[in-house]
């Protein structure tokens, strides 16, 4: 008995020791071709609703096994929550994401506001984003296209293209 847990004690050992550096570089982003952690970015549409929109700031998860979320400093105009979606490797420090959030109906007014009783759901968006991850990987730039759609999952009018670049959160 007493062999047998020191096999598999040895076993989770080795596991953990083997993550450490994955770990590690995510949070340092030292000699890793690795997306995964969080990022501080700025974006620029050239096209679209928010071409005109100069100050727009993303902050990114990339989780291990390919999740993230994305939140931008505009979340709250109107208030949105956070994106949701995917990432993957298409080659070396090249990355592909797709990540959707949904949209809040825009209230002209806080009368209209208390009589609607909130704020409501008024369609999504489409993010996807082809990622350059550096050498050194603590900074990427990107290309960005976003889509949007109204509540029935009908294309409208307003999406667009541009540029993001982003630096990893390190301490």
């Amino acid at each position: 008995m007493l062999r047998k847990v020191l096999v598999i004690g040895s076993m989770l050992l080795a596991v953990l020791s083997s993550a450490a550096p994955v770990i590690c570089a995510a949070q340092t982003g030292k000699g890793a071709d690795s997306l995964v952690g969080a990022w501080r970015g700025k974006v620029q549409f050239t096209s679209g609703v928010f071409a005109e929109t100069k100050d727009l700031e993303f902050m990114y998860t990339f989780h291990l096994g390919g999740t993230m979320t994305e939140s931008s400093n505009y979340d709250a105009v109107p208030p949105v929550p956070p994106a949701y979606g995917i990432w993957r490797k298409v080659g070396d420090r090249k990355y592909e994401a797709k990540y959707h959030f949904f949209q809040s109906k825009a209230m002209t007014t806080s009368e209209e506001l208390f009589k609607t009783g909130g704020w409501g759901p008024d369609g999504q968006g489409v993010l996807v984003q082809k990622v350059s991850l550096s050498v050194d990987g603590i900074t990427f730039d990107s290309r960005i296209t976003l889509q949007l759609f109204d509540k029935d999952g009908k294309p409208v009018e307003g999406g667009g293209e541009g540029t993001a670049t982003a630096e990893r959160i390190r301490f």
